[in-house]
């Protein structure tokens, strides 16, 4: 993971249970856990603000932050979870779990294509088919990519793209133990359309010829 790590700011939360979960949303608040580490779990609030804005600008699932409590050690932590209101879909509760640079982590981790301008089978017409527009990959803690990027340059009409032709992050691998497939280029509708309507026709002609021979027999 590039860059420096984020900090996400929070404050103990007094209290636990239902009670106590609402009355930190009737102040503004999203209540949440930390748990993990080999340290007791920690009951937390985050400012709704503050997180609905880290939600807003995606990958929130997949960053490593710095969470910082008055009071506590700065610790790194990944969120696990994120409790949504079924109507509105705004946030109500979050799972963070305590993490080291070095813990290894199972996430998925978007795709991203490139070259596609340049694709030999798109510029032909043909279709790009995405299979897994993310890949679930044990990664180090501290090495979290922000993606993984498909190369599209070489690509013609039928060509398949596995993760073996993926570079991935040093120390990481799939959680699948085969070479998947993430994405191929299929072949325009217009030429799979006029294939089946050939196939038809020499159908249709090859029966008809059988006809003609068997009648000239009789």
């Amino acid at each position: 993971m590039a860059g420096k790590i984020p900090d996400l700011n929070a404050e103990v939360r007094t209290g636990t249970g239902k009670g106590a979960a609402r009355q930190a949303r009737r102040a503004g608040n999203v209540p949440g856990i930390v748990y993990g580490g080999g340290i007791d779990p920690l009951a937390i609030n985050i400012p709704f603000n503050a997180l609905l804005k880290r939600l807003k600008a995606g990958r929130f699932l997949v960053t490593l932050f710095n969470l910082k409590v008055e009071g506590h050690d700065d610790v790194r932590v990944i969120c696990r979870n994120v409790q949504r209101d079924v109507v509105r879909d705004l946030p109500t509760h979050l799972d963070l779990m305590r993490l080291k640079r070095t813990t290894k982590i199972a996430l998925f981790i978007p795709v991203e294509f490139i070259n596609e301008e340049e694709c030999p089978g798109l510029k032909k017409g043909g279709v790009l088919t995405v299979v897994r527009g993310e890949v679930e990959l044990v990664v180090t803690a501290g090495d979290i990519p922000e993606k993984l990027v498909v190369d599209l340059i070489d690509k013609d009409v039928g060509d398949v793209c596995h993760i073996s032709e993926v570079d991935l992050p040093e120390g990481s691998k799939a959680t699948i133990d085969r070479d998947f497939v993430i994405a191929n280029i299929s072949a325009p509708s217009a030429l799979r359309s006029e294939g089946d309507d050939e196939d038809e026709t020499e159908e249709g002609e090859a029966t008809e010829g059988e006809a003609t021979e068997e009648a000239s027999e009789e």
